[in-house]
């Protein structure tokens, strides 16, 4: 079929097959990339909006022989001078983070601005409906917008762009314009002449054994290259960030362990061939009993989920003093049981990668992942090559969240470009991405806390169970932090907290901001609401008596010996506090902390290069992903403050042209460890350059620094106690209106130092938004293991139209073992939000909520998002 349209002024005329859409003609044949492939078909996230005879439209939902005669325009038609006026303002206002979103919500505003020149910042908001945006919270989007709008009629020149700064600068995000165009590539949009497209075949079931899988007919699909299954595999097929637990292929003879299983990988001359031939893969299953629940996984004579492991994963446990006593004899105990939810990461971006074979053997793998090394040598083992046989390089990805630190397909990609020797591409669709990736885990948390007659905290007892699902991730690790954070940044001098992760055959549960301890604050922060009722105390002040201190001791032991902000963030809100109570609104506050580095008695490292090029660059090299966070625009400004060289100087760069495998990007710790390793490495290139060197004469000099950590101790190691390397701390508050919803959230954050002030406000929006659908629409039930919803709108991630007013306030309490003193901010800004909104909702109503999301409340069904049409199993929760 030939369809024929008008493409940003030049009529094209191109090959459709069935079942493509208008975004499948854009992409393909017509090589236009701006718009993006995020949620196809269902058209709710709005990455690939185009004009359609004028009209914005998601292209994803048009059908290819649909566009016959129309009139299309991309972001790329658009005039210069418009195309030039929105990369400025969304630079100017940091109005992008990962920027995988951001050129269609640009054509948007375009279209937005042509028909009202003067819209509202409500209208501007209720336009953006159909938009997703996962980074921002989009206060910094309406910003941008409102400013386009501004100087389009004249009544505001453009800022000055601020291209140049060190430290504390709020310089523009590096390639911001670029992203802002759709210009910047991401991995679906690199292609290679002669390349093939890859598709997988998944299980269909929670548990079931394999007893033959049949590619027959797949094969011998016209235009199919190679169908690969486990027995393909030359090498290692089992993979793990820490039990090599999970198959990258299963076999015939084994179980399938959840839906996200992967039978049969195909490559093909098109996208819509290697699907249809995943489809055509046939699988004779014998279904067997799912365990789906984490106290059924851990009965006697319960079936073993994984080979490799008991269904007991981890135990983690915390004990000092005397719990039982000190509750016994406490003037108050709340006793409660708190349930938090499986939560979908919602990237914007789909999982995908490029694998592309070399001359010489070797192979050339773009991965969007969190641990590009980590890739690396899965992949390698799973060829049974050499690691050095793999060039690996960072595609700054479009959002990951923790989402993208486990391999997703880049071991079936390398191995159909192993077996083809052809360029290789395999993206995930929306469905297939919800199917694949692991999720934050659903925790129970059984607690009793107790205080004095004064609201003085005397013991925290807690039981938490975490569901991770099929295979291990990093399932251990969350509820080990979940654990180690249980009494959250307050002095409470007995502790007995126990956690265990689960396997079971529900989806894999794994790293996801806030990694296990927004579900410990959710539960805390509600006792400490209800300790304060009995108390007689005001909200704010049972946290202020209790907060830590230099000299006291977390809940681990570990002793707090600096940058401890959490007092200066309760200052920070304390008079808009008493306003709020003085005027009798319905609010909530709550506070947290979150370490940054993973800690635990881990080896963590930070490793950078400067490597001075000839054409007066300099090429600064660090392991960790650019995943929107802005790390790459932070370490060239901590360059430029060593140096005193111009930030714009240096080019930074994720590849394997050097060993800098550090892990995975994880933890708050980019920043605290590249940032580091970046200082040391500048300090030497700034030696050089006081001894009267050039850049020009110092071309081709590297300058290297590999900076350890290894001072952190275990849970339950003698000694003295530092589980980890820094905490940041927060304090957070929520005002409902009159119909009691969420009318403003209030953020405080210790971040350190601010390297980039916008830019850390921005990542803190954000978790805040996140936070916020956390709390009260966001939810990913399962039926017999397989996620019910994948529509965008159910999922429940907030729009930019329900977002309340947003302030925050940064707070630096210095961090000495932190790059010029800053420490992570990423996951701590969504720790405490759930809980200030459960303590508002209480205020409003006097219902005290114990599991999320709240649907139930008034502020969740003021939304649109969040409705589940199916009918998932009721629950009943105290």
């Amino acid at each position: 079929m030939s369809v024929r349209f008008m493409l940003n002024g030049e009529v094209r005329e191109v090959a459709a097959r069935p079942g493509e859409t208008l975004l499948d003609l854009l992409r393909g044949p017509c090589a236009v990339t701006s718009p993006k492939r995020g949620c196809q078909p269902q058209g709710q996230c709005g990455a690939c909006v185009a004009l359609v005879d004028g009209e914005a439209r998601a292209t994803c939902t048009i059908a290819a022989e649909a566009a016959e005669g129309r009139t299309v325009v991309t972001l790329e038609g658009l005039p210069p001078a418009a195309r030039n006026l929105f990369a400025a303002a969304f630079a100017a206002t940091h109005g992008l983070q990962c920027g995988f979103c951001t050129p269609g919500i640009v054509l948007r505003a375009h279209t937005l601005l042509e028909a009202n020149a003067s819209p509202t910042r409500a209208e501007i908001a209720k336009a953006l409906d159909e938009h997703l945006c996962r980074c921002t919270g989009y206060v910094r989007i309406l910003d941008a917008i409102e400013l386009a709008a501004r100087v389009k009629r004249g009544e505001a020149p453009m800022p000055a762009p601020v291209l140049e700064g060190g430290v504390g600068a709020s310089i523009e995000k590096y390639r911001s314009r670029e992203l802002a165009l759709g210009e910047r590539p991401f991995v679906d949009d690199l292609r290679e002449s002669g390349m093939l497209f890859g598709a997988l075949t998944f299980s269909p079931h929670a548990r079931a054994r394999v007893l033959k899988i049949d590619t027959t007919a797949a094969r011998a699909l016209d235009g199919v290259v190679a169908v690969v299954t486990a027995a393909d595999v030359p090498g290692e097929r089992w993979h793990g960030l820490i039990y090599h637990d999970w198959p990258t292929f299963v076999a015939e003879g084994e179980e399938v362990r959840c839906v996200g299983d992967v039978l049969a990988a195909v490559a093909a001359t098109s996208e819509v061939v290697a699907r249809a031939a995943a489809a055509l893969v046939e699988v004779t299953y014998e279904a067997l009993p799912a365990v789906l629940d984490p106290e059924a996984s851990f009965a006697e004579g319960a079936p073993q989920v994984n080979p490799k492991h008991a269904n007991l994963l981890s135990r983690s446990v915390i004990a000092r003093g005397d719990a039982t006593d000190a509750l016994a004899a406490s003037a108050h105990v709340v006793r409660g049981t708190w349930k938090t939810q499986r939560i979908e990461h919602l990237f914007l971006e789909p999982e995908s990668t490029f694998v592309v074979p070399k001359a010489d053997g070797t192979l050339h793998l773009y991965t969007q992942g969190q641990g590009i090394y980590d890739d690396r040598r899965q992949c390698a083992a799973l060829l049974g090559i050499p690691e050095e046989h793999i060039f690996c390089e960072l595609v700054p990805n479009g959002g990951a969240f923790g989402g993208k630190e486990d391999m997703s397909v880049q071991g079936q990609t390398a191995l159909l470009a192993w077996v083809t020797k052809k360029p290789v591409k395999l993206t995930l669709s929306r469905k297939e991405s919800i199917r694949l990736h692991p999720k934050r885990h659903p925790i129970t948390t059984e607690l009793a806390v107790g205080c004095d007659a004064e609201g003085r905290l005397t013991a925290v007892h807690a039981r938490l169970v975490g569901d991770s699902g099929a295979y291990a991730s990093v399932g251990m690790k969350v509820l080990e932090r979940a654990a180690g954070h249980m009494c959250g940044p307050y002095k409470v001098p007995h502790v007995d907290v126990e956690a265990r992760a689960a396997y079971t055959n529900n989806p894999p549960c794994g790293a996801m901001r806030g990694f296990g301890v927004v579900q410990s604050a959710f539960a805390l922060e509600g006792a400490l609401d209800q300790l304060a009722a009995l108390c007689g105390l005001d909200r704010w002040e049972i946290r202020w008596r209790n907060a830590v201190d230099i000299g006291d001791v977390l809940t681990t032991g570990q002793p707090v010996e600096k940058s401890c902000g959490i007092k200066e963030s309760l200052l920070a809100v304390k008079d808009e506090w008493q306003g709020w109570m003085a005027a009798g609104r319905k609010a909530g506050i709550a506070c947290g902390l979150k370490n940054s580095g993973l800690g635990n008695g881990f080896v963590e490292w930070g490793k950078g290069r400067l490597v001075v090029e000839t054409d007066g660059t300099v090429s600064l090299y660090n392991a960790f992903t650019e995943m929107g966070q802005g790390l790459l625009t932070i370490l060239t400004q901590v360059a430029a403050e060593v140096t005193g060289l111009p930030s714009s100087v240096f080019r930074p760069k994720v590849d394997a042209t050097f060993a800098l495998g550090c892990g995975q990007t994880t933890g708050s710790r980019a920043t605290l460890f590249a940032g580091n390793a970046i200082t040391s490495a500048a300090r030497k290139l700034r030696a050089a350059l006081d001894a009267g060197g050039t850049l020009r004469s110092l071309a081709g000099q590297v300058y290297a620094a590999d900076v350890v950590v290894e001072d952190t101790t275990p849970l339950g190691a003698p000694g003295k106690v530092k589980t980890h390397t820094s905490y940041g701390y927060a304090t957070q508050m929520a005002l409902l209106d009159e119909n009691g919803r969420v009318e403003k959230l209030v953020a405080a954050h210790d971040v350190g130092r601010a390297v980039n002030p916008a830019l850390c406000a921005a990542q803190i929006e954000g978790a805040l938004h996140m936070g916020l659908g956390y709390a009260l629409t966001e939810e990913l039930p399962c039926v017999d293991g397989m996620p019910i919803v994948t529509s965008l709108y159910q999922i429940g991630a907030l729009r930019a139209k329900d977002m309340p007013e947003v302030s925050v306030k940064l707070i630096e309490a210095a961090e000495p073992e932190g790059p010029f003193g800053a420490k992570g901010v990423g996951e701590l800004g969504l720790v405490p939000t759930a809980a200030a909104v459960a303590g508002a909702l209480e205020a409003y109503d006097g219902v005290r909520r114990y599991v999320l999301p709240m649907k139930d409340s008034p502020a969740a069904k003021a939304y649109s998002v969040g409705r589940i049409r199916t009918k998932a199993p009721k629950e009943t929760w105290r």
